[in-house]
């Protein structure tokens, strides 16, 4: 009788413990793939960031650029201004946007960006009101913006290698 109870108690405890077992096994897969499907979605947010912070970067850019050939030929009308700030608001809401999102590393080359793009935005506004700095000309301003396509190039890069599409350092 008692080899008896040791066998049953023996058959069910075996099957209690294989059945714990698979369920942790299976807990563990789950969260696994949880976590995968995270670490997925992670990225395709910051592809997107990145696609968009680059793009309004560059026509930010290049909205600079355009209003100082404007400044240099003729005289800066309300369309110009206009063009000008819905360029630098569509780069602050995406650089804003990042401030959430992206790694530190990208963000730090983010910054840059922003932070030398609201430098010639001010010179330019300046220089537009009549009112520069000392030693601002539209030659300074033009020259501080071309040096933006470097800051640009880097920030850029910088977002290739978090999404493991460049392997450049």
């Amino acid at each position: 009788m008692i080899i008896a109870l040791a066998g049953v108690a023996g058959t069910l405890g075996g099957a209690l413990l294989t059945q714990r077992g698979s369920e942790r096994a299976k807990s563990r897969e789950i969260e696994l793939v949880r976590d995968h499907e995270e670490m997925r979605e992670s990225r395709s947010l910051r592809r997107t960031c990145y696609v968009e912070l680059n793009r309004d970067a560059r026509q930010f850019t290049t909205a600079l650029n355009r209003h100082l050939h404007v400044m240099r030929e003729r005289g800066v009308e309300d369309a110009d201004s206009d063009a000008l700030d819905e360029a630098k608001n569509a780069h602050r809401d995406r650089y804003s946007e990042a401030q959430m999102i992206v790694p530190e590393e990208v963000l730090m080359r983010a910054s840059v960006v922003n932070q030398a793009l609201n430098k010639v935005y001010g010179q330019v506004k300046r220089l537009e009101r009549g009112a520069p700095g000392p030693d601002e000309t539209i030659e300074t301003a033009s020259q501080v913006q071309h040096e933006l396509w470097d800051m640009l190039r880097t920030m850029r890069t910088a977002m290739r290698h978090d999404l493991g599409v460049s392997h450049e350092d």
